[in-house]
């Protein structure tokens, strides 16, 4: 007995459950055990991809300020003759305000309707069962797969018939049978991470289905609905081919069409398109502000279901 208390601590066998864990416990490696040339060539690797990256924009920002015999001259020049008569011609001597604000309505009411239609559509997809349901899905899924070009032609007859060519409404309803079905199939896949048992505990205190949707469900959808506005703006703002085939006179065109106008087979107005690429590039950042911080939210739990 006496020797077996005298057994000093340290001879007490460790806790297996705990020597188990911390033996398959992963060694994180830390960045001073980083290499050297590991470092060099990572930061290298960064380095290169920024300036790749940002590389095209600062040569159209720098050549929206230049004048035009500067574009065309042979040498390369970062900063020749700044001045800002590009943008003063631009905004006052070309039908360029009106593109503007025809892009903007256009992209405002294609948010507006896209957000609407899709989660609508999306919850109902993710909620309920209805005869038709996989049929629909699989509709949605496959209007993907078909590319632009195949469908102008029968976009185009059907508009012509309702006699919506050369208005905007052609254009958001175009743009809405692009926009609709992949973000209905992203938010019902972002509905599917909701909990039920919200739907539930909310119907027990008195709210219908509509309720439930508006009052419940939307708030905490707000990542996924933010991916829904910014792709369906983005659909809207940088699209050319149905601006073009449905638009025909200048000042019902909107930006993508109306650029084209300075890009004429013989003598490229760059001076002017470089000025319009800088102001169309605004609108699209000022969404991606308000919606980036939702944005990689919005777009992991789209794709699982959890």
């Amino acid at each position: 007995m006496s020797g077996m208390s005298a057994m000093p601590p340290a001879a007490v066998a460790a806790d297996p459950v705990e020597t188990v864990a911390t033996s398959r416990a992963p060694r994180q490696r830390r960045r001073s055990e980083r290499s050297v040339l590991a470092s060099v060539g990572l930061h290298a690797t960064l380095v290169v991809a920024t300036f790749c990256a940002l590389f095209p924009i600062a040569w159209v920002m720098l050549s929206s300020i230049k004048p035009a015999s500067e574009i065309r001259r042979s040498e390369i020049a970062l900063f020749a003759s700044p001045t800002l008569e590009n943008y003063r011609t631009l905004l006052s001597d070309t039908d360029f305000p009106y593109w503007f604000l025809n892009s903007v309505i256009v992209a405002a009411f294609t948010m507006a309707f896209g957000i609407a239609m899709s989660a609508t559509a999306g919850y109902a997809l993710s909620r309920y069962n209805f005869p038709g349901k996989r049929g629909l899905m699989w509709t949605f899924l496959l209007t993907q797969m078909f590319p632009v070009a195949i469908l102008i032609v029968p976009i185009y007859t059907i508009m012509a018939n309702l006699g919506l060519i050369d208005t905007k409404a052609s254009l958001v309803i175009a743009y809405l049978t692009v926009a609709v079905p992949f973000c209905t199939w992203m938010l019902r896949g972002y509905f599917d991470t909701i909990p039920r048992e919200l739907d539930e505990a909310a119907s027990l205190d008195g709210l219908g289905p509509f309720g439930i949707f508006w009052r419940i469900v939307l708030p905490l959808a707000r990542p996924g609905i933010a991916v829904t506005a910014f792709y369906t703006f983005l659909t809207a703002w940088a699209e050319v081919a149905y601006a073009i085939a449905f638009m025909q006179s200048s000042r019902n065109y909107t930006l993508g069409a109306g650029l084209q106008q300075f890009v004429p087979q013989f003598s490229p107005r760059w001076e002017l398109l470089t000025a319009g690429a800088v102001l169309v590039t605004l609108p699209a950042a000022i969404v991606f502000f308000f919606a980036q911080r939702h944005l990689v939210a919005g777009l992991t739990a789209g794709g699982t279901k959890g």
